[in-house]
């Protein structure tokens, strides 16, 4: 498995590379990078508009990539798969879009306190603009959800409640189903940010019954700058288009303008045609693995790590959810988190430090940031053993 993504052969500060940043990108296989220089060498072209062959050749490939995200996703329809930059815009464009357009005065979105700033924002905006606002969910000191302040929340004045599926700092993985489920006994539709939840779990929209999903490219393997946003064809349709411009139009005139089908109406201007298909080639690289055994290995190595940091004098971990992926938050008594990522670092160990883009969950425990150590499926028992020797030679030094 290793063997297969190029960069981990790297040596950084003369030491072998130990990726565990994976949280906030994923090392790409050579198949993918394979994918992206093909198609800048062999096919290059704008497609959708084009009638010669090149045009034809990138558009074919393009709607392949879609088509596999469906099939990844489980979506009833491929039109329902919207190709975005990434999580934030997928997010974004829901908000604003569907925000914009059935929020009013009085009306709510219920957020928790571990989102990410992606799933905060944009409602924030949205609900001023509005008249509405945002209700935060609470969470257990644990890292679970309040299950049972959800149901208190829960009324005829909530109109959306967008959570994470997997939280990218507590590693939690939230009980979708039973979240959405309820959410619809009230007449209110849910959007799962699946950012992390992609690279850890299957996804099937359909047996969710989620209103919308959305995850990142770069997270599951694919390139950078590409994600999906997929919506239940019904919603997606009511919704006004998110920005204006070529491709998602029908005809414009200066009296009107009508607007192209699905997914069309979303995708306003030259698209990223190598992203796409990029992530086409991840997913379908990812749906050949046996996910009962990557599964295994993951909840292996979440739990060898949790042993070993907890076994640290002074390692306090974030997150003891009874269903976690593999991301594991923590400090290290008297010492600032950048300061261990930085001896980390020197190690040739690659983690996260500071707030994650979750400041309201920082502000949770107290702290103004935490380092984090997120595992991907190339990790091993050998990355776990060099993390927890940098962190005891952290201790060494700074405590």
């Amino acid at each position: 498995m290793r063997a297969q993504f190029p960069l981990l052969s790297r040596r950084v500060h003369a030491q072998p590379l130990v990726y565990l940043d994976n949280g906030a990108t994923a090392q790409k296989p050579q198949r993918v990078i394979d994918a992206i220089e093909s198609y800048y060498r062999e096919r290059n072209a704008n497609i959708h508009r084009g009638a010669h062959h090149l045009s034809q050749e990138a558009t074919t490939a393009y709607e392949a990539a879609r088509e596999t995200v469906r099939a990844h996703l489980n979506a009833a329809h491929a039109h329902e798969m919207l190709f975005t930059s990434g999580t934030t815009a997928a997010i974004n464009t829901v908000a604003s879009a569907w925000g914009g357009a059935n929020l009013n005065a009085g009306d709510e979105v219920i957020v928790s306190t571990m989102e990410h700033h992606s799933n905060i924002v944009p409602w924030q905006l949205v609900a001023e603009q509005r008249g509405a606002s945002v209700k935060e969910l609470r969470i257990s000191r644990g890292g679970e959800l309040r299950m049972e302040e959800l149901d208190a929340m829960l009324s005829e004045r909530v109109k959306m409640v967008a959570l994470t599926h997997v939280s990218n700092v507590l590693g939690t993985v939230n009980p979708a189903r039973d979240i959405i489920e309820r959410a619809h006994a009230h007449g209110a539709l849910v959007l799962l940010d699946g950012a992390q939840a992609a690279p850890h779990l299957r996804i099937d929209v359909r047996a969710l019954d989620v209103d919308f999903y959305a995850f990142s490219g770069h997270k599951v393997f694919g390139p950078t700058g590409v994600g999906v946003l997929y919506g239940k064809e019904k919603l997606l349709d009511a919704m006004p288009p998110y920005q204006g411009g070529g491709e998602m139009i029908e005809r414009v005139t200066f009296a009107r303008t009508t607007f192209a089908a699905l997914p069309h109406k979303f995708e306003a201007g030259t698209p990223n045609i190598v992203g796409g298909i990029g992530l086409g080639v991840a997913l379908d690289w990812l749906a050949q693995l046996d996910a009962e055994a990557l599964a295994a290995h993951e909840k292996d190595l979440l739990d060898y790590a949790t042993a070993k940091l907890n076994a640290i004098d002074g390692v306090t971990i974030f997150g003891e959810a009874a269903h976690k992926a593999c991301v594991l938050s923590f400090l290290l008594a008297g010492t600032h988190p950048f300061d261990v990522g930085a001896i980390l670092d020197q190690l040739g160990i690659a983690v996260r430090t500071g707030h994650h883009c979750a400041q309201p969950l920082m502000e949770f425990y107290d702290t103004p940031g935490m380092v984090r150590a997120s595992f991907a499926l190339y990790n091993n028992r050998a990355d776990v053993d060099a993390l927890v020797a940098g962190v005891e030679r952290a201790a060494s030094m700074l405590v």
